[in-house]
């Protein structure tokens, strides 16, 4: 057996060893106990129940490199890998190794006490190279390396308090009319989890301090105006069987998981951006793709134009503030 694969990306060489390791072991039909249900696979076969190897996460990460980089360039990242797959243990990585090719771009980046050197993914070869280290899920900061306190994406991140897309399903919908109202436009991301999450672009005017506050304001009218199925507790306790809209990824220095990265969940399903029109189709929910089918998904362009022109929040603050009352 071949234990080394060799590859070109554009003008870099990347090898992929042990290419049959299995990442992701098959499961029993369950699905793999509380991380899956199998209620909302009835449309395909469980994707579960085959191995899933080091070669199939180098594979999918090279053919939708093209529509994934646009999401990845100059964003300092949070590399979640698992070497040994998902039976072994996970390292949340920071800090760029040493022994990292010279040709990565790395962005350092302040911290309370010091600073962190985060990967840029900003090739195809740099997506390649982590596809080897056994990289499963790319956490993107929501600014530039360039303007790192100034984020130019807002995330709301729908969790549901059950395995329930239909509460998901509704949210969203809630949720987007709303950023309608007030003259944001946002994009939709399965989570590849449980959720969805709500993206919406900015200018990269405001800090991230500002930002937050005005999501912050954002999910309180709106759960506000639904109590008793939207709620913005941070405990678990205190939410109930309410879907929680969570606002925490925009502070400084948090991520968010990236378009087309794959979750380390069995099946390996894929956070796939969805158009807005394929929230109303029943078959979609949050592990609808996986690393078998997300690069058809990308190849519909779901987000064509819907975040090339980030807003500033102060009308859209002034419009909320004038629903509120």
């Amino acid at each position: 057996m071949n234990d080394v694969r060799t590859v070109r990306a554009g003008r870099r060489t990347v090898q992929l060893h042990r290419p049959e390791k299995v990442l992701f072991p098959a499961r029993d039909d369950d699905g793999g106990g509380k991380d899956r249900t199998t209620k909302n696979l009835t449309t395909k076969k469980d994707p579960t129940t085959k191995d899933r190897t080091k070669a199939d996460l180098f594979d999918y990460y090279r053919a939708v490199a093209p529509f994934m980089l646009p999401h990845l360039r100059g964003r300092p990242l949070m590399l979640e890998r698992h070497p040994d797959g998902l039976d072994g243990p996970r390292f949340m990585q920071k800090d760029t190794p040493d022994h990292y090719p010279d040709w990565i771009t790395r962005a350092e980046v302040t911290k309370q006490g010091g600073t962190v050197t985060h990967t840029v993914c900003d090739d195809t070869a740099t997506l390649l190279f982590l596809a080897d280290q056994a990289c499963l899920t790319l956490h993107r900061w929501l600014s530039r390396a360039g303007r790192i306190d100034r984020p130019d994406r807002l995330v709301f991140d729908l969790d549901p308090a059950k395995d329930d897309f239909e509460t998901v399903r509704n949210a969203a919908r809630l949720l987007g009319e709303l950023l309608d109202h007030v003259g944001l436009a946002s994009a939709l991301m399965t989570t590849g989890s449980r959720g969805l999450h709500v993206v919406v672009p900015l200018n990269g005017h405001h800090d991230f301090d500002d930002a937050r506050a005005f999501a912050k304001d954002v999910a309180e009218t709106l759960a506000a105006a639904h109590p008793e199925r939207l709620t913005t507790a941070v405990r678990k306790e205190a939410r109930g069987d309410r879907l929680y809209l969570d606002v925490q990824r925009n502070a400084y220095a948090q991520t968010a998981v990236a378009p087309f990265s794959v979750r380390s969940v069995p099946g390996a399903p894929v956070a796939v951006p969805l158009a807005w029109e394929q929230l109303e189709d029943p078959a979609v929910h949050a592990r609808r793709w996986t690393i078998d089918d997300a690069v058809e998904q990308a190849r519909t362009e779901p987000w064509a134009g819907a975040l090339r022109s980030g807003r500033a929040l102060g009308p859209a603050r002034r419009k909320l503030r004038a629903l509120r009352g």
